[in-house]
């Protein structure tokens, strides 16, 4: 039995926020530690700098670096390019990464 729970990085388009909440839920339940973005744009009413959006980026990197393992929630099998360039660093960097829906 491990000294600490698994920590999860969920990633994914941040057009998928009630699938994200859902997988969180599911994985909280099951004993995990959750890292996933905090902001969701498309679904918020506010806009954000480019420079925010750049530093956002840059902090999900770093969620993932905390990560045992990253989670990519796709449903239909989506993944966008931002989404893309998280699995390649999760990958590139010796994470295990799976997926909600076939890719």
């Amino acid at each position: 039995m491990p000294d600490r729970p698994e920590i999860v990085c969920i990633c994914g388009s941040t057009r998928f926020v009630d699938q994200m909440h859902a997988a969180n839920r599911d994985l909280t339940l099951a004993g995990a530690i959750v890292v996933a973005p905090g902001v969701f744009l498309r679904t918020e009413n506010h806009e954000i700098t480019e420079a925010q959006k750049a530093a956002l980026d840059a902090l999900h990197l770093r969620k993932i670096d905390l990560a045992d393992r990253v989670l990519v929630v796709n449903p239909g099998g989506y993944v966008g390019e931002s989404t893309s360039r998280e699995i390649a660093y999760a990958r590139a960097t010796g994470k295990p990464v799976t997926f909600t829906d076939p890719v």
